[in-house]
């Protein structure tokens, strides 16, 4: 459980898993058109976000960098404009979220009001950005409280296809699986929660379970252990097994 770090080969791509970070941030994805100057996008994750919203924007981000350069660097026209700001939102549109879109801010709200995503429109301060105090767009979810809430944020230059991705995932209505000490207790009685069916044993599974049941079996059977020669020249032929046990 220490912190890790990747990055790609030129370092314009850097990953930072950070569970001894300073503060509830679990996850930090930047991107560099410098490699030696500050990111031109950031994007966050606090420790309580669903992992498949990580998983979903850094799937996209790898799928980018593996076949499309620089467009994990570039977000496509309108950056300000309602492009960049619809393709974040059209997920959550499409999955019945409530939005209201105004000048300048934007806020989607999921049917049950346990998430939203916002959007905010004109220029930010870059620096104020990358240091927490602002943010283009921010997602949150779970009720209020302690490890029940959680809170995502994208800067400015963050591709809207890349926060299209963690929107996609998190309007998506598949189940999801976790260990009960996962959901915390204030969020319990607004999921819907389902037991996971016991696996049908495999063959291997059946023949491990068999071998195990003989080796057990054969554990518990009594032996009698074999009598113990004499020494030479004793004129008692064996000695019994109890009888030496006694002396």
């Amino acid at each position: 459980m220490a912190n890790i770090y990747v990055s790609s080969p030129e370092q314009h791509l850097r990953l930072g898993y950070l569970p001894e970070g300073e503060d509830s941030t679990l996850w930090k994805i930047a991107a560099h058109s410098d490699p030696f100057g500050p990111p031109r996008w950031l994007a966050t994750f606090d420790n309580s976000t669903p992992t498949e919203l990580v998983t979903a924007f850094t799937t996209a981000l790898a799928r980018d960098y593996a076949h499309a350069p620089d467009a994990y660097l570039y977000d496509g026209p309108g950056r300000y404009g309602s492009t960049g700001r619809d393709q974040g939102f059209e997920s959550l549109v499409n999955a019945g979220w409530r939005t209201d879109k105004g000048p300048h801010l934007s806020i989607s709200v999921a049917p049950d009001g346990l998430a939203e995503i916002s959007h905010v429109r004109g220029p930010l301060d870059h620096r104020a950005e990358l240091s927490g105090y602002q943010y283009r767009w921010s997602a949150s979810g779970g009720r209020e409280g302690h490890d029940s809430h959680w809170h995502a944020t994208f800067t400015t230059h963050t591709p809207a296809h890349l926060v299209a991705a963690a929107t996609t995932a998190l309007a998506d209505p598949t189940p999801v699986a976790r260990y009960e000490a996962q959901l915390p207790a204030r969020n319990r009685s607004a999921a819907r929660i389902s037991p996971i069916p016991p696996p049908v044993p495999s063959p291997l599974d059946a023949r491990r379970a068999a071998a195990a049941r003989a080796r057990s079996a054969n554990h518990r059977t009594p032996t009698h252990s074999p009598a113990i020669p004499a020494a030479i020249g004793d004129p008692n032929a064996t000695l019994s097994t109890r009888s030496t046990r006694r002396r």
